[in-house]
C-alpha cells in the first residue's frame, strides 16, 4: 500500500471515529426510534464508520516511514 502522510491518516481516523460514534448514538436514541427502520440503518452505518476508523488506526501503526531518495541527496566533497 502507498505511504500516506501521518497527519492525513490522523485526520481520517478522527473523522471516521467521530461520525461513527455520532451515528451509533443517534441511531440508538429515542429521536430515531420513531422513524423505524432508518434508526437501525443509521446505527449500522455508524458501525461501518467505526470499522473504517479502526482500519486507518491499523494503517497508521503499521506503515513504514518513507525514506528520502538517496539519488537526490547532495554529497559533501571536501
Amino acid at each position: 500500500m502507498r505511504y500516506i502522510a501521518p497527519i492525513k491518516v490522523k485526520v481520517l481516523m478522527i473523522f471516521f471515529f467521530a461520525t461513527g460514534s455520532l451515528g451509533i448514538i443517534v441511531g440508538l436514541s429515542p429521536i430515531a426510534a420513531g422513524v423505524g427502520e432508518q434508526g437501525i440503518m443509521i446505527t449500522f452505518m455508524g458501525v461501518i464508520n467505526i470499522g473504517l476508523g479502526a482500519f486507518f488506526v491499523f494503517l497508521f501503526l503499521t506503515q513504514i516511514k518513507k525514506d528520502p531518495d538517496k539519488r537526490k541527496k547532495k554529497r559533501n566533497r571536501d
